[in-house]
């Protein structure tokens, strides 16, 4: 069974597709949605231009389409423009936002597709901690909460850093420790499926008002150490 996963480059909807083809779901192809909006409150913004090299590494065959409009309806409009007429399931990567999974269900519903979100109503930990443990190579890129520091701009969500997530969205109960609420945002640059790796030349750490953003110049795909 073919499915087009939604993919932004973050860890969820990367590792949502993985899980969709672990189901038997062959993924046919990463659809990316381009708002003109870089708020948009349905789609992740940071660093979509990093996803044409994520499929490339994972040997899948990329689209992606842009929003003309600044309006949800505009974005709505568009994605259903791109999912009608084809067939299987559309999988996503929400893990609690009801805005989000409501407004795709009835997306789907409309061009005739059935959603799969597989990591829909987990914990926000053991979300993460499948991510880590499954090998995603996840760095931080966008970082918009008050309790995170800019020094983690470009550091991997590892374990201890998911720990320290964790103890900090225990003082603040606002922090999602998965990101879920657009406290930070995440590109994958490797993992155990994919047949390259990315790589990129220079980061630099943007700070605009309390937000601070990763600025990647020279990413590229680069073989992966070799193991002995």
């Amino acid at each position: 069974m073919n499915s087009t996963a939604l993919v932004s480059g973050g860890k969820d909807s990367i590792y949502s597709a993985y899980l969709a083809e672990s189901q038997g779901m062959r993924v046919s192809e990463l659809l990316t949605v381009r708002p003109s909006d870089p708020e948009s409150m349905l789609f992740h913004t940071p660093h979509l231009d990093l996803v044409p090299l994520q499929a490339r590494a994972w040997r899948k065959a990329h689209r992606e389409v842009r929003v003309r409009g600044r309006g949800e309806a505009d974005e709505m409009d568009a994605l259903a423009a791109a999912l009608g007429g084809g067939k299987g399931p559309v999988v996503a990567g929400a893990i609690a936002s009801s805005y989000q999974w409501s407004r795709l269900l009835r997306l789907c519903d409309q061009v005739g597709r059935r959603l799969f979100v597989p990591l829909w109503s987990k914990s926000a930990s053991r979300v993460v901690r499948e991510e880590i443990d499954a090998g995603l190579d996840i760095r931080l890129v966008h970082l918009a909460a008050e309790p995170l520091s800019p020094d983690l701009a470009g550091r991997r969500l590892d374990i201890p850093l998911l720990e320290e997530l964790e103890r900090r969205s225990r003082a603040i109960r606002a922090l999602h420790v998965a990101g879920e609420g657009g406290e930070f945002e995440t590109c994958v640059v490797d993992a155990p499926f994919f047949e390259e790796r990315i790589v990129w030349d220079a980061e630099d750490r943007v700070r605009d008002g309390g937000a601070t953003r990763l600025e990647i110049s020279g990413a590229r795909l680069a073989a992966k150490p070799s193991r002995k």
